[in-house]
């Protein structure tokens, strides 16, 4: 379906995998971002080039109840396994609606490549989780390909009770191969390390490389965050808005191999940089509401060639 002229639609609904709802977003330099109704799943985020900056496993499972492995996963309202429910919350396997009329917020794009979804508990939910919310999402492609998720959680309880929650971006990252890339930004921060038993410590090094399995909450983190990758000489910005903690995971080759809707050496090809309120949780009382924004761009770097100092990438806006 194409309108006047030949011009692709910025908003397009169609199926997908397995004949699950999805909405196309278009921008019209070409930039592009696929977004499941199944999770409220970016699936798919592609520069003008066509080339996909998001990273989705070849074994990933497109079937209810199994959550989408790759992509960006909305993890709510738990964060892997902190608290009572299933890992990384339920918003990931529900079904999301589009709200045509959502309330108005402040927003810096004006773009017309966007979605608006909505998730609200059913009754199965408030047996496991017994909190009445409305979790709106917008999905938006700026002018210059970037990609923004806005996430507005409010407490809609009558009961006078507040609630609280914890969340990530679980964005995983399309990277050439995870031992030529490194994030700058997190060094000298402490960070509750999953691997030992989420004990603390203080990042030692200069900018984050890898050689092993990594699974990190780095706490106080910038709003800004790079992720250099040296073999496709391209810099994805991290910029972030009300999600104070940043997660960095890949598992390396024997927790890949136990990890069934995961390939055994895409690990090599893949990084997890999640936008996260995790140490801290957020509170909100009746008719309260959170906002937590995402904000990804990709950039051509030469940093191989040391053209490219880091440090100015993280403060030039």
């Amino acid at each position: 379906m194409a309108a006047a002229g030949g011009d692709k639609l910025p908003m397009e609904m169609c199926k997908g995998i397995n004949g699950l709802d999805k909405v196309v977003l278009r921008e019209a330099r070409g930039s592009s971002a696929e977004v499941y109704l199944y999770g409220g799943h970016v699936t798919s985020w592609k520069n003008d080039h066509g080339e996909e900056l998001l990273f989705v496993s070849s074994k990933a499972v497109f079937k209810p109840p199994k959550p989408i492995r790759g992509g960006i996963p909305i993890c709510f309202p738990q964060f892997a396994s902190h608290g009572g429910l299933e890992s990384h919350g339920f918003a990931r396997n529900r079904v999301w609606s589009i709200e045509s009329d959502p309330p108005p917020f402040p927003t810096n794009s004006a773009s017309k490549a966007h979605v608006d979804l909505i998730l609200k508990p059913t009754e199965e939910d408030l047996k496991i989780w017994p909190h009445s919310f409305e979790f709106r999402l917008r999905v938006a492609l700026g002018p210059g390909g970037d990609l923004l998720l806005t996430s507005r959680v409010r407490n809609t309880s009558t009961d006078g009770k507040p609630f609280s929650f914890t969340f990530a971006y679980h964005t995983y990252f399309a990277v050439s191969d995870i031992s030529e890339v490194r994030v700058e930004g997190l060094e000298t921060l402490d960070y509750l390390d999953n691997l030992q038993s989420k004990e603390r410590f203080t990042e030692q090094g200069d900018a984050i490389t890898f050689e092993s399995e990594i699974d990190k909450i780095y706490l106080s983190t910038p709003t800004k965050i790079a992720i250099l990758d040296h073999e496709k000489k391209r810099t994805f910005v991290v910029r972030k808005d009300g999600l104070p903690d940043a997660v960095v995971w890949n598992p390396w080759d024997k927790r890949a191999k136990a990890i069934a809707d995961l390939g055994d050496e895409e690990y090599k090809h893949m990084l997890c940089v999640e936008a996260a309120a995790v140490e801290k949780p957020i509170t909100l009382k009746p008719g309260e509401e959170w906002k937590g924004r995402l904000e990804l761009s990709a950039v051509p770097s030469s940093y191989c060639s040391g053209q490219l100092d880091p440090q100015k990438v993280l403060q030039s806006s």
